[in-house]
């Protein structure tokens, strides 16, 4: 099934992958309605960076995951769902585990819940790696247990099981794509990437950091949303899970000292216990296994990370983007 022309519904239009994402399915020629999370500033997030001829052809809707109502007036017409509509972050997660319960775990009810009322034809639901937990095997295949170790990976694996089960109880079409960590321009400084790119960015010379042994398996935005377009053109995957992943790993610290290299920044890396997580509540490693994606989707990374990290730089380097963020703020 091919995408283009399609009636599509994005909800958590106005965050970092899913504002990327939109871009691709304007070149698809889809109609786009965009469901954003109302705020009294009526901010519609990234979108607030495209141009006013692009956003002229999105419906953008200000609203909630979390109200049913709202839900089913968005969702009414469209063909294809993207659900990527969550509350993310892992260090927040600790201070507020219920919100991310009535968001992601709720919030995902009810767009399935209305998708079988109004008949949609397919619906891709945003995962992500860390309800794997630290890698009991690599490369982390789809098969991996789930172990989620934060209140945020619990949230998520509820969700994904919530999808699964509405998929064999009620033939909801459902597709799980489940993101290793993705990175580029737009995202929040709760992420690795932006976090050291900001800092160094800023001038810093001390870089701030929780844990540097960790490892994670990073895909460039671009990429990521390819991986959503093409789960929403490939035929028979319904109620798959599939990993979006490089096939690579790095280690923070080794993270830190290659954006250091990119930037010509001589820096010294910091680890600072209050971006510490809990012992047990460390994901350690996390190295994806792609080759479902590659045999389903014909799906594969196009960018190397060195290639990435060079386009995301650039994009964090100019003025009107970096006042954005706040370097000297610890960002839960």
């Amino acid at each position: 099934m091919k995408i283009d022309n399609k009636n599509v519904l994005v909800t958590g239009a106005g965050g970092f992958i899913a504002s990327h994402l939109i871009e691709k399915l304007l070149d698809h020629n889809c109609s786009i309605t965009a469901l954003t999370h109302y705020n009294s500033f009526n901010s519609w997030g990234w979108l607030e960076s495209f141009s006013k001829k692009i956003l002229e052809k999105i419906k953008i809707i200000p609203g909630d995951v979390k109200d049913p109502n709202c839900v089913f007036n968005a969702m009414k017409g469209s063909e294809i769902v993207f659900h990527l509509a969550a509350l993310p972050g892992i260090p927040f997660s600790y201070n507020s585990p219920n919100i991310y319960i009535e968001t992601n775990v709720n919030g995902t009810m009810n767009i399935l819940r209305m998708a079988n009322q109004l008949g949609v034809e397919k619906i891709i639901h945003t995962s992500t790696s860390e309800i794997y937990g630290t890698a009991q095997f690599v490369p982390i295949t789809e098969e991996h247990p789930i172990n989620p170790q934060s209140p945020y990976a619990a949230s998520k694996a509820a969700a994904d099981f919530l999808a699964l089960s509405f998929f064999r109880s009620f033939n909801t079409p459902v597709i799980i794509v489940r993101p290793f960590n993705t990175y580029g321009p737009r995202q929040s400084a709760r992420a690795i990437v932006p976090t050291i790119i900001t800092q160094i960015l800023s001038g810093k010379k001390k870089i701030l950091l929780g844990s540097l042994t960790p490892t994670r398996d990073l895909n460039f935005v671009s990429d990521t949303a390819n991986g959503f377009i093409k789960a929403a053109e490939a035929e028979n995957c319904l109620g798959e899970i599939i990993n979006l992943g490089s096939n690579r790993e790095i280690s923070v610290g080794d993270l830190a000292e290659k954006i250091s290299q990119l930037t010509r920044q001589n820096i010294e890396i910091l680890q600072k216990e209050e971006r510490v997580r809990p012992v047990k509540s460390e994901v350690n490693r996390l190295l994806a296994s792609n080759l479902k994606a590659k045999r389903l989707l014909k799906w594969n990374p196009e960018f190397s990370l060195e290639e990435g990290l060079k386009k995301t730089i650039d994009w964090y380097s100019q003025n009107e983007n970096l006042r954005f963020f706040k370097p000297d703020v610890y960002n839960i």
